[in-house]
């Protein structure tokens, strides 16, 4: 560990009051107050004044503009003629440093784009640096010899002097120190130079540790006289790449590099965002890492004495977590991303409460509170599922609430009935039953859903509905239904362009993926990932009806997991050497055949008359994909849109990913049979029974297919809740039947019938007979 030298003094500095200023208690406490608010952020949302059926006034955009005003005092910045002295000023928490104050717009997603041309230039002209020419090779024999003979004057030299500015970090670490490096394609660092310097650093004395620190936090109070060079944000990048910064005697230190770092322009991001996306692999995770631990140490320190009071660094949390977007937008940059956007997940912050962040961003929008929900890529999906339950749950209280008070005004007897959506349906008409109690019923959407089959004496606790989207939805998918075309080489769902007179079945299986949602259903469903972000497009349901809506833009990528053959095609056609005007003979139409007739659609006014070239090949691609994916089924889509939001409308929707929507109405693909076996519950049967350890041996001795399997011939279907296995509320339950017959299961409640077989072989055949030949129900 660090010693505790100079963090130390920071740390008490940073939370303390000098004595001997009494008289100038006042304005100084007034300063700090100034100091510690965080920076006002427009509003991007108005839902608290304006409410969901208003839409979304102000759309998020892509990334946070940070505009920095700074004023910088030259009193307290310290002698600073030996780089190796420890300058400690008076900090009290950051006064001395450049106060961040933000302007910022916040945004839906944390992602960047390409800035104008008039954010990258002009440049502030670069400093001279001084001449370094210490290489990779150099430095690793002063650490050899420096083991080996006690002697660390050289190494420590090298690190005091690298560190105790950023013009002495550009010229240690600078690939070329002549050349201007202002692109963003190329930071100039030397990174393999950077990596080694850190590695070794943990392994030196502590002496040398320090010295490193303290040339930090003299670089930190330098005076900022003008807009940042290439080279301070080289420098920064190189510093938030510090090991050091893991140990929380650091961070005091560590707070002020970010606060600087979130307090720059927009400009300045932009590069910082496309270099960081040049850090290899296991240093971005690194990054990540910290600034992760940070947040989650600064929520709930293991040991509070360590850092100042919370009151005195409220800005800590916004600044790490502002710089944390910048990392999260150059991930986003990536295809494939550097590490999974699930990385940048805190599992922390599913023990704040998120209710209250949620409130706070709803009826303060952006404007002066901070949020968590101002960037969802911190929440991890369980703490979105549980942000999106509580507020299904207060709408459902709200509506029914309303219900009742209507009921009582008119004086009419209150019914129990009136709190629920009540949904008749008869089994020989499921569709239409379904279409026309959802039709009649769009006021009560929003209450708790109870199925009631018809002719059928049972009451729904649960088991109704469950069975109710089961069927449902495998009636509506079936391919003679004609409103789903399966894709075997994909094998996923996709709408049918087929255009008719009335899309409100497509409305209606929308409404079902709400109501599934809202009711914490899982569905088995095959969409591909598209029709989530399409789902999303815009995430809020437009005032304006005429505004497009699932309308998203749409690449090859896409096609390949709905289509992939026909992908490949197009994917040859754009790579081919030929000459694709003579070998094709394409032209911008497309046929479609629709109820047995082929149908020609042009891509591009007078599309049947301009010939696909080299040249245009592209265009044509792009166009056939939006057709395929956005023209061709777009009044399908939307009724399916408006389906989906007429029950889910909410702004806890702008939190969500496409891919954590999926997840959300089908669950996770990830299986793990262990955490099963643990939260499985038994009815006639002990755990220790000798069925049951037979039963366990072979399930988690099967394949990952057979795993799947068997889950959905338990389950109606093959993926697993957000919450994991133990949300399943799993049950074997002991069959008293013969053993020759096979094992049964009850998909709407979850749980499998399995005759007490007399050994491990029985049993293991006859369960992979019952769950390779599932197809279809029997009702008891």
């Amino acid at each position: 560990e660090l010693s505790q030298g100079s963090a130390e003094a920071l740390s008490a500095e940073d939370g303390g009051e000098e004595e001997g200023e009494e008289e100038e208690g006042k304005k100084e406490k007034e300063k700090e107050k100034e100091g510690e608010k965080l920076p006002p952020i427009p509003s991007a949302s108005t839902a608290a004044a304006g409410g969901l059926e208003e839409g979304a006034k102000n759309q998020f955009s892509t990334f946070s503009n940070f505009i920095t005003t700074i004023n910088q005092k030259k009193e307290g910045i310290g002698n600073r003629n030996s780089p190796t002295q420890l300058v400690i000023p008076n900090i009290k928490n950051g006064r001395d440093l450049p106060p961040l104050c933000l302007d910022v717009r916040q945004k839906q997603r944390m992602s960047i784009d390409t800035l104008p041309q008039e954010l990258k230039a002009p440049f502030p002209p670069e400093p001279s640096l001084p001449v370094r020419t210490k290489t990779v090779k150099d430095f690793q024999d002063d650490m050899e010899k420096s083991k080996a003979s006690g002697d660390w004057k050289a190494v420590h030299n090298f690190y005091s002097t690298t560190f105790d500015s950023f013009l002495e970090i550009n010229a240690a670490f600078k690939k070329n120190t002549n050349s201007p490096f202002n692109t963003i394609e190329d930071s100039g660092i030397d990174a393999n130079f950077v990596n080694v310097v850190y590695d070794a650093l943990l392994n030196t004395p502590q002496d040398v540790q320090k010295s490193v620190l303290k040339g930090i936090i003299n670089g930190l109070l330098q005076e900022w006289t003008g807009p940042r060079t290439k080279d301070d944000l080289r420098a920064y990048c190189i510093l938030l790449q510090n090991p050091q910064f893991s140990n929380t005697s650091t961070y005091v230190i560590y707070a002020h590099l970010l606060r600087q770092i979130a307090a720059l322009t927009e400009a300045d991001h932009h590069f910082l965002v496309h270099w960081s996306k040049k850090i290899s692999q296991k240093r971005f995770k690194q990054v990540v890492d910290r600034l992760l631990q940070f947040i989650s140490l600064r929520l709930f320190p293991a040991k509070p004495e360590e850092f100042p009071p919370m009151v005195k660094c409220t800005w800590w949390i916004p600044s790490a977590t502002k710089v944390l977007a910048l990392f999260n937008a150059a991930n986003s940059l990536i295809s494939p991303p550097i590490i999974s956007y699930t990385d940048f997940y805190n599992s922390t912050l599913d023990h704040i409460d998120l209710m209250e962040e949620y409130h706070n961003w709803q009826c303060y929008g952006n404007s002066h509170r901070f949020s968590f929900c101002q960037y969802p890529f911190i929440i991890s999906i369980a703490a979105k599922k549980v942000i999106i339950q509580r507020d299904s749950e207060q709408q459902m209280i709200s509506i029914a609430r309303q219900s009742l008070v209507d009921k009582v005004s008119r004086r009419q007897k209150p019914d129990m009935n009136m709190l629920f959506l009540n949904v008749k349906v008869r089994r020989t008409h499921l569709v239409s039953d379904s279409l026309d109690e959802l039709a009649r019923k769009k006021a009560d959407l929003k209450k708790k859903l109870k199925v009631t089959f018809v002719g059928e004496a049972g009451l729904d606790m649960g088991g109704l509905t469950k069975e109710w989207f089961l069927l449902l939805i495998r009636q509506i998918f079936h391919p003679d239904y004609g409103m789903f075309t399966y894709h075997k080489d994909s094998q996923c769902h996709w709408f049918s362009s087929f255009k008719c007179d009335n899309y409100s079945e497509f409305r209606l299986v929308g409404a079902l993926m709400g109501l599934a949602v809202y009711n914490s259903i899982t569905l088995d469903i095959r969409f591909p990932p598209c029709c989530y972000k399409k789902l999303l497009s815009p995430p809020i349901v437009p005032c304006d009806h005429n505004t497009l809506v699932g309308i998203c833009g749409v690449t090859l990528d896409d096609l390949f997991q709905i289509m992939p053959e026909l992908a490949h095609g197009l994917s040859e056609l754009l790579s081919y050497e030929g000459n694709v005007e003579e070998d094709f003979y394409s032209t911008f139409q497309v046929f479609q055949e629709e109820f047995g007739v082929i149908k020609s659609y042009n891509l591009k006014p007078n599309g049947d008359k301009i010939p696909v070239t080299n040249r245009n090949r592209k265009e044509y691609v792009q166009l056939y994909v939006d057709f395929l994916l956005n023209r061709s089924i777009y009044k399908q889509f939307a009724a399916f849109y408006y389906g989906f939001h007429s029950v889910c409308a909410s702004y806890a929707l702008l939190l969500l990913r496409p891919e954590e929507v999926e997840i959300l109405v089908c669950g996770s693909p990830e299986l793990d049979m262990s955490a099963l076996q643990r939260s499985t519950q038994y009815e006639g049967y002990q755990k220790t029974d000798l069925t049951i350890r037979y039963f366990w041996d072979v399930v988690l001795g099967f394949s990952l297919d057979l795993q799947k399997k068997l889950l959905h011939f338990a389950t109606g279907s093959d993926r697993v809740p957000v919450g994991g296995m133990a949300d399943l509320n799993f049950k074997i339950s002991k069959s008293e039947t013969s053993t020759n017959w096979l094992p049964v299961a009850h998909t709407c409640f979850n749980q499998l019938c399995l005759p007490p077989y007399k050994n491990k072989k029985e049993l293991k055949q006859k369960l992979i007979i019952g769950i390779s030949n599932a197809e279809g129900f029997g009702l008891e």
